[in-house]
């Protein structure tokens, strides 16, 4: 599991594990990190050239000494200043292994640039000064120093300018701004360099493949049909028949024993699944809106009355109530999420990390805020960052599989929180299974479900 821990937290543990050290020694431990990576991205040090954006905090140290190091083995180093003021002791080591000060003018083409300028203590966007420094070097490899200086670090928010980074070196441990959206993908591929903290639990998390696997459902060497869950699927009409037969794929994965249709397609979905039984009966799990139409409305009042739990996608959103009386799964995209809570869809693409939890708390539901970095939020607070996936899963009818999937995991007995955690990481790791790296459609997403599930049981 990845932990995105808040400043507070980190600068809290930084400052105990520090009056354990000699003076500067956890500096120059994030230093060595730092050097490493930047040699391994850069094929070596040996010749290279490497200029350092610093500002006035340790950040800036963090560069230089590590800039030194790079400088001892070879490399050919300029520091430019964003600031009036730099980390002095960073600097004179620096100058006095060969670096050299430079002016935005005075710069030649380096093969990387590190971005010093700010850490996990700056304001959202930069100062002009900084900001025309980043400009000067656009196109050259970005490394940033434990965040991309002029993100926020623990919303993931971005306002006006900030580094867009191909790699980020996060010292201790991740922070939101690595998993949260928009910020995460400004800050490129994620090098965690360990320094040894103590750190509390983190309510924001990345669940990775040992995690998933150990809440995916096992069948015992006695279970049947019944006993293993009935998911019940009401999705699709004459109009929107494929969210039915997308719905249904999802549900039908194999996690869950059996799958109910009473959705407005049934011809359309016996043809794609003739294992699926069409009509009322006894669940453990509903899944209920994709396609619905006019009919979302009552499909959901339905499930509502059957007193277990569901999953409520697309129509059916339109249709909520809170607080909701129900263990629920909400799977809105940013625009149904703004549509649900009242607010321009530009604030909950802005600000995701915010509304997720908003609508979880409002709704008394786990929400599934989905997109590059689905968001799993708990009325609890908690969140649960989904960092499996692929581009080309953005493609018409995938939101339906999904929520039948999560379906199939509420049937099969897992709590809310962990049947959309795990219905996300799944999804987006089947679509990568499928893609290959390139186009694919919501069915071979679907087909690839137990597949994946497959390799992470092995």
């Amino acid at each position: 599991m990845r932990s995105a821990h808040t400043v507070a937290q980190v600068r809290a543990a930084e400052e105990a594990l520090a009056a354990t050290l000699p003076a500067g020694a956890l500096m120059l431990r994030a230093a060595a990190g730092l050097a490493s990576s930047v040699t391994d991205l850069m094929a070596g040090a040996y010749g290279r050239r490497v200029l350092l954006l610093v500002g006035s905090g340790d950040n800036g140290g963090d560069a230089m000494y590590a800039a030194a190091m790079l400088a001892r083995r070879g490399a050919r180093v300029e520091v430019l200043a964003v600031a009036d003021t730099v980390h002095e002791a960073g600097l004179a080591q620096l100058l006095g292994v060969g670096g050299r000060r430079v002016t935005l003018g005075e710069i030649s083409t380096p093969d990387v640039v590190v971005d010093g300028i700010v850490g996990i203590g700056g304001r959202p966007g930069l100062r002009e000064r900084a900001a025309e420094a980043v400009r000067a070097v656009a196109g050259v490899p970005m490394v940033a120093v434990d965040v991309p200086s002029g993100v926020d670090v623990d919303t993931g928010r971005v306002s006006g300018d900030h580094v867009s980074a191909d790699l980020t070196v996060a010292f201790g441990t991740h922070k939101v701004a690595h998993l949260v959206e928009p910020a995460a993908s400004s800050s490129g591929v994620v090098h965690l360099v360990d320094l040894g903290l103590e750190l509390p639990a983190a309510a924001v998390t990345a669940l990775q493949q040992d995690d998933i696997a150990s809440l995916l459902p096992r069948p015992t060497a006695d279970a049947q049909k019944y006993t293993r869950g009935v998911v019940g699927v009401r999705a699709g009409s004459r109009r929107y028949p494929g969210a039915g037969v997308l719905s249904t794929a999802g549900a039908a994965c194999g996690l869950a024993g059996m799958v109910r249709y009473a959705g407005g397609a049934p011809e359309a979905v016996l043809a794609a699944h003739p294992e699926v039984v069409v009509g009322e009966g006894r669940v453990q799990a509903w899944v209920v809106g994709s396609g619905g139409d006019a009919d979302a409305a009552s499909w959901l009042r339905a499930a509502l009355g059957d007193g277990v739990p569901l999953v409520v996608d697309a129509d059916a959103l339109r249709h909520l109530t809170r607080p909701l009386e129900r263990p629920a799964i909400l799977t809105p995209h940013a625009g149904e999420l703004a549509a649900m809570l009242e607010v321009d869809r530009a604030e909950v693409e802005a600000d995701q990390l915010r509304f997720a939890r908003l609508a979880a708390g409002e709704y008394a539901a786990t929400v599934v805020l989905k997109g590059h970095h689905t968001l799993v939020a708990d009325p609890d607070g908690r969140v649960r960052v989904t960092t499996s996936g692929t581009p080309w899963l953005a493609v018409a009818g995938a939101g339906d599989v999904l929520g039948g999937l999560c379906g199939a995991l509420l049937a099969a007995g897992l709590e809310p929180a962990d049947a959309a955690a795990a219905g996300a990481w799944l999804h987006g790791a089947a679509a990568t299974y499928a893609s290959r790296g390139g186009p694919l459609s919501a069915p071979r997403v679907a087909a690839a479900i137990p597949g994946v599930v497959a390799e992470l049981l092995s």
